[in-house]
């Protein structure tokens, strides 16, 4: 089965993939089991390359960002490989998450040897550096494991160096582009400093595994819904002229026009 797994997902670029048992995960949303009706199996984990570009100076959001909500990759994703799967295997469960899981990513993916963790608790592989969205198929099959020591980064300390918001005290960056609600002068100030609008990729920038994999010329997704309808650098005007539909399939949408707008005026000198 896990072969499979593998090979199918495969034909969507997807190549770094492991397995786990479920119990060796550490298990964070337990109502998600209990609603698919799995409680013991296996865990096959993945890690989706994302990366198109890299940054120039006009960039103004996360890269993560740039692309459509990779949300509705994975939807497009599992609904075609969890029927397949269900073909393949009549008796057996299936289901997939991405991100709002019943296991804790990160740790799963290093568990399972598929990147080291980093000073700013993102996984690290050797071939995308962290920029990568991590998925998982649960099943309630049982097969081989794949679980060894979980490994960490070298701690060169180069993303704390470079970090904007350890520098000053503050809380993570990314987390402050994305808080609802009036922001203090200092906060503004630390947005139109970064220029920004949308989370910080200093840290990941910045780091030895993302030099290593670009050197490699490994660093850039081979998956096409990664490369297509990309937006770089954003204005309000962009913004305001969006459809609600055409706004829904952005990173940033979750939290309305309103922020991104708040963010983009600080930067146009909208807000003082």
């Amino acid at each position: 089965m896990f072969d499979f797994i593998r090979d199918e997902l495969k034909k969507f670029n997807i190549e770094l993939v492991s397995c786990l048992s479920l119990g060796e995960c550490n298990i964070k949303r337990r109502y998600l089991l209990d609603r698919s009706g799995i409680s013991e199996g296996s865990v096959i984990i993945f890690a989706v390359p994302y990366l198109a570009m890299l940054a120039n100076e006009d960039q103004n959001i996360s890269s993560y960002a740039v692309g459509r909500d990779y949300h509705l990759f994975f939807a497009e994703l599992f609904g075609k490989i969890l029927p397949a799967l269900q073909s393949q295997y009549p008796n057996q469960r299936f289901i997939g998450f991405t991100d709002h899981s019943p296991i804790d990513e990160i740790s799963a993916a290093a568990l399972s040897g598929l990147g080291v963790i980093g000073k700013n608790h993102l996984l690290m592989t050797e071939k995308y550096s962290s920029y990568v969205f991590l998925g998982e198929i649960i099943t309630d099959a049982a097969l081989p494991s794949n679980a060894r020591e979980i490994k960490y980064c070298a701690d060169c300390g180069k993303c704390l160096s470079a970090c904007p918001a350890l520098s000053c005290g503050r809380e993570c960056f990314s987390a402050l582009t994305q808080r609802k609600g009036e922001l203090n002068k200092g906060e503004k100030e630390a947005i139109l400093q970064s220029g920004c609008a949308w989370g910080c990729d200093v840290c990941q920038r910045v780091c030895p595994f993302t030099e290593r994999a670009i050197k490699n010329g490994t660093m850039f997704t081979e998956i096409e819904f990664f490369k297509k309808d990309l937006t770089p650098h954003l204005t309000s005007e962009l913004i305001e002229d969006m459809s609600e539909a055409e706004f829904s399939q952005r990173a940033y949408s979750w939290r309305g026009k309103k922020t991104i707008l708040r963010n983009l005026g600080i930067l146009e000198g909208k807000e003082s």
